[in-house]
């Protein structure tokens, strides 16, 4: 099996996100495996966060597409386990948690998600008719704003995904900020 393209010389630094892991007994990781994945695809330095699906690794891969896919099929593989993996380049998380477009609405981090798309949206986002979420689409991520909280909001992974036409997985606020901060403190 081809495990992707690698160059010479070139070191880049990775966040790879999973969906939907260690959500109650559903999908059962345990992070050391998620690392001997990452590490068996030629990660380098990986660090898990959070027993949710993060990781921050380097690799010799040019192509973060490639790598969302060999983790996966590793994933498969190795664990049984068939969950969307999207990855970010470290400088694609610095410029994500630049910025939130709902932050000076609010002051509460919890209630601002960001949802990462596998690729471009195929449709576009609508959100259910007198929802009280806000949404700012930019690019491959859609920015979040839940002011009563995600647990019991109807604009879920699962909804935004269906409206989209995406694979995606969705992290708060304080996950992306940490995650990029680690991203940078690996190096790129």
């Amino acid at each position: 099996m081809r495990w992707g393209r690698a160059r010479i010389g070139v070191v880049l630094t990775c966040v790879a996100l999973l969906r939907a892991v260690n959500l109650g007994s559903r999908d059962s990781l345990a992070m050391a495996d998620l690392r001997a994945v990452v590490d068996a695809v030629g990660g380098r330095g990986v660090r898990t966060y959070l027993r949710s699906g993060n990781v921050v690794f380097s690799t010799a891969r040019d192509d973060p597409r490639v790598v969302a896919r060999e983790v996966r099929e590793r994933l498969v593989a190795e664990l049984g386990l068939d969950t969307p993996v999207v990855v970010r380049t470290a400088a694609e998380m610095a410029a994500v948690a630049g910025g939130h477009p709902f932050d000076g609405q609010e002051d509460d981090p919890a209630k601002l998600h960001v949802a990462f798309l596998a690729a471009e949206p195929v449709s576009e986002l609508v959100l259910p008719a007198g929802s009280p979420e806000g949404a700012v689409v930019r690019g491959r991520e859609v920015y979040l704003h839940y002011p009563d909280g995600a647990g019991r909001s109807k604009v879920t992974a699962a909804y935004l995904q269906r409206c989209l036409g995406v694979e995606l997985t969705a992290r708060n606020w304080r996950t992306v900020t940490a995650l990029a901060e680690m991203a940078r403190d690996t190096g790129e």
